[in-house]
């Protein structure tokens, strides 16, 4: 039961193929299988001729192969039904949406994973398996690529054969397939043979299940991701600034770094990417030095470094001490390792021992310039013999044509990415450095509310409902302020007049100067109207300006409905800056948090940061970093450094808003004055609609389906006591748990971690960490047992270590799902096992799931003894007698 379900389709152990030389598949599909590479059972199969069925008896095959024209298509699934096939590669074209559906559900109701239509299929080298239309076998390789374009997976795959590319897995996704993106990526996270991924993008079908997988891929491997359609930003429709200048391809790079992913912009990136990927470089550092023999190409690439935030990498002054005098007088090591004019291979060979030995640096690119008597395939001979001592990434630049043709063979044959400029080198480089820095966002899980005082949600809600009870989508400035407050988020104080009178009243019971603005549903943008009037020093003039405002508005847009004026003290702080957070609702991730330069200039500025929901404050702090007007919140030009803590509050309150207010659509605080004294939110504009009922479609459907990414459940947090004394959390699982989770497992006894892992190991493998660590909490779940221990000298000091583990992951029918438990062998007989398996069970079924299932080992009486307490039921393994089966409805 620990196979990947999509095992009988990509690691088959017999295959049945339908193929009609009708269909243009057929016959590369015929030369492929007549290469006899694949030595698993292969039968073809003719569904016109008779006795069928009969032919096959009583066998059962993991995959099919349908290459037939449209028409016989749902024939040959139905027999591929009969036959037990567990999953279906469909490499017919020419089949539409409809017909498309309908092979769906024959797949779906015979329980058949189905690839396919319209798809070149797939390649898995190291299986001698080519069960494609897409040419001939790729070489054996640690990179998959995954790609829904049939025309670019077949370029790629004709560049790799020029660049000595291999592969773990080519897999080629149509338009309808029912096994998708997020499903091929799921496999291939867990892969052993995958070492990196790069996937070619056009779009997506369901955002929750998309970022799902590419968040558990990004966590075990590399992934490279190039997605074409880009939309520019500037949505006619929105209603406030943030949805004007906040684009589709914004969001979509804001998921993907959220997923730990690096994009690339063009196909040409993507080729570095693989390179790099291909030699098996890890994520890394982004000191990059550069080891050169021409001053021009090294500074061309110390410049592309600088260019796209890099760090120039520089030698310590001990190695430099230690490589001048093994280099020519003329030689330079300032900055660039520049070697001269006069580089000997020899001299390449000491500067790369000084970078190996030097951790200040985190990759080098050495370029070559052929010159005048120099032996440039004698320089690459020396790099590729250098390449396994390394420890880092190492790429090369041999620049020119035909005279180093030889030397970039050589490169090659030593998996050492090669570039024609240095541009190429430092980009290819810069994916895998960002990639590093991605992960790092990749790791935080927030819970939907901070630790912050709790907001005033209902009363939240009932400004919401009140203002959709009257048909209404936008708030008006009061009722957009009112939902700030209950969020805790600082706003200035502001009245509404409805008469003249009024608002001079108003105006001196509030202090002078004031601001008065125009309060009307149907105004986006108040300045554009003259429904603005700053810096009013008296009454007289808020009652002289509150009828020139009307007069103003009234002939610029005559059909608006008018509340009246707000009137407010002015923020006084002349040292102050202004920005904005927003929030935009994007198809298909959903809402996304927005910050940047803000004041009346904010479309034109543009500045726009962004990220998908939960913040925590370290995702809020990054969130400020990368907005433009960061440069201007420190010290700047006179003034002190801005308050940035009470920015990245307001960030917080604003993704508990988007959390817990799924009829959010749009929201513009703008702007916020931020000072060394705080901040406080002076206008805001929000637009609502109604609650989506299932924007995911995930299993763990409720009150944050809305979002891309399911929060920390925190609602499963409990304080158990122990018996004899002492108390332990029951909670879920975090990033930052995986080193208590090691120190429990290697704390157990060999009997009880062969128990659990089927293992004698007696520690976990990092990959495994990981994946046990950062689960999505939307397709699994595992909770721990955390036993707290105060010092008894120092009673305010905690100390705390897991205990116990339970978890269960979603079985592919999205009905049931397996678990696993392990209990501390000196908290063995203590009860929680018990309550770690009814906590799992009780969240399992809260997420709609009907059963749960698990493997025991038939010698662990405990674990047995257990199951039948809870209510299992248990009977042999079919597949295993070494194992018992435990069920339980749910």
């Amino acid at each position: 039961m620990d196979k990947h379900y999509l095992n009988p389709l990509f690691a088959p152990r017999s295959i049945v193929v339908f193929a009609d030389d009708a269909a243009p598949q057929a016959h590369a599909l015929r030369a492929a299988f007549d290469a006899k590479t694949y030595k698993g059972n292969v039968q073809f199969l003719d569904i016109g001729g008779s006795g069928t069925l009969e032919q096959l008896g009583k066998s059962r095959a993991d995959l099919a192969i349908v290459a037939l024209p449209a028409e016989q298509v749902a024939a040959a699934l139905e027999i591929a039904g009969r036959i037990h096939c567990r999953s279906v590669l469909l490499l017919s074209s020419g089949i539409g949406a409809e017909q498309a559906d309908a092979l769906k559900a024959i797949a779906q109701r015979e329980g058949m994973q189905l690839l396919g239509p319209n798809t070149l299929g797939f390649q898995r080298p190291q299986l001698g398996l080519n069960a494609s239309s897409a040419g001939p076998m790729a070489k054996t390789g640690s990179l998959a690529l995954v790609s829904q374009s049939g025309s670019l997976t077949a370029s790629m795959l004709d560049w790799a054969r020029k660049n000595g590319v291999g592969f773990s897995a080519v897999v080629s996704i149509g338009p309808q397939a029912s096994v998708d993106v997020h499903d091929v990526l799921d496999y291939l996270a867990h892969d052993a043979q995958t070492h990196s991924i790069i996937v070619y993008l056009e779009g997506i079908s369901n955002a929750r299940r998309f970022m799902s997988a590419l968040r558990g891929a990004a966590n075990a491997k590399p992934v490279i991701m190039l997605k074409a359609g880009r939309k520019p930003a500037g949505n006619e429709a929105a209603q406030t600034h943030s949805g004007a200048i906040v684009g589709s391809d914004d969001v979509f790079d804001a998921a993907l770094r959220r997923a730990g992913v690096v994009r690339v912009r063009s196909f040409v990136e993507l080729f570095s990417a693989a390179k790099c990927l291909a030699s098996r470089y890890r994520p890394v550092g982004r000191r990059f030095a550069v080891v050169t023999n021409g001053g021009g190409p090294g500074v061309l690439a110390a410049d592309w470094i600088n260019e796209i935030h890099l760090q120039l990498g520089k030698l310590s002054p001990e190695a430099v001490a230690g490589l001048q005098p093994q280099l020519s007088p003329q030689a330079s090591l300032a900055d660039l390792v520049d070697l001269s004019e006069e580089a000997t291979p020899e001299h390449y060979r000491a500067a790369l021992e000084a970078i190996r030995h030097d951790r200040e640096i985190d990759g080098v690119l050495v370029i070559h310039s052929p010159k005048f008597g120099s032996d440039s395939s004698a320089a690459a001979r020396v790099v590729a013999e250098m390449q396994p001592q390394m420890g880092k990434p190492m790429l090369a630049c041999w620049m020119g044509d035909a005279t180093v043709e030889e030397s970039r063979l050589i490169l090659n044959g030593a998996d050492i990415p090669s570039f024609r400029t240095p541009e190429a080198a430092v980009g290819a480089f810069g994916n895998i450095a960002t990639f590093y820095q991605n992960q790092q966002l990749l790791l935080q899980t927030p819970p939907p509310l901070s630790a912050l005082a709790p907001p005033d949600v209902e009363c939240a809600r009932l400004v919401i409902e009140s203002v959709l009870a009257e048909r209404r989508r936008v708030l008006t400035e009061m009722e957009s302020k009112a939902l700030l407050a209950a969020f805790h988020i600082p706003v200035t104080h502001t009245a509404l007049a409805r008469s003249a009178n009024e608002a001079m009243l108003l105006a001196s019971q509030i202090g002078f100067p004031v601001a008065l603005k125009i309060d009307s549903p149907d105004i986006a943008h108040k300045s554009d109207v003259d429904g603005v009037a700053l810096n009013v020093t008296s009454g007289n003039a808020a009652r002289d300006t509150y009828d020139e405002m009307m007069r103003h508005v009234a002939r610029l847009q005559p059909g608006a409905r008018i509340n009246g004026v707000t009137v407010q003290r002015m923020v006084r702080s002349r040292r102050g800056r202004e920005v904005y957070i927003g929030l935009v609702s994007d198809a298909p991730f959903g809402p996304v948090i927005v910050f940047g330069a803000g004041g009346t200039m904010i479309e034109l500025l543009a500045d726009r940061a962004m990220e998908l929901p939960p913040l925590n404050q370290f995702l809020a702090h990054r969130l400020i970093e990368r907005a433009r007007v960061a440069e201007t919140l420190g010290n700047w030009r006179g003034a002190p450094a801005v308050d940035l803590e009470a920015i990245e509050q307001i960030l917080l309150r604003v993704s508990e808003m988007v959390c817990e207010l799924p009829q959010l659509r749009e929201m513009d605080i703008n702007p916020i004055i931020v000072d060394e004294d705080g901040a406080v939110a002076v206008d805001a504009r929000i637009v609502v609609g109604a609650a989506p009922r299932t924007a995911h479609g995930s299993a763990m459907s409720g009150r944050y389906d809305h979002l891309a990414i399911l929060p920390y459940p925190s609602a499963h947090t409990e304080l158990v006591p122990l018996p004899g004394g002492g108390e332990y959390l029951v909670r879920a699982i975090r990033p930052d748990d995986a080193d208590m989770l090691q120190d429990m497992v290697q704390r157990l006894s060999p009997e009880s971690r062969y128990f659990r892992f089927v293992s004698s190991r007696n520690d976990l493998p990092p990959a495994m960490l990981a994946r046990f660590t950062l689960i999505d909490y939307d397709r699994e779940m595992a909770l721990v047992a955390v036993q707290r221990l105060r010092d008894a000298d120092d009673p305010e000091h905690v100390t705390e270590r897991i205990i116990g583990v339970s978890r269960y992951v979603t079985n592919p029918d999205s009905t049931s799902c397996e678990f696993a438990l392990v209990v501390s062998d000196e908290f063995a007989g203590k009860g929680i096992g018990s309550r770690l398996m009814q906590g799992i069970m009780n969240v399992a079924r809260e997420n709609g799931l009907k059963e749960i299932v698990g493997l025991v080992l038939t010698h662990n009486p405990g674990m047995l003894k257990l199951m039948r307490s809870l209510g299992f039921a248990i009977e042999v393994c079919p597949e295993d007698p070494d194992f018992r089966l435990v069920t339980h409805t749910l």
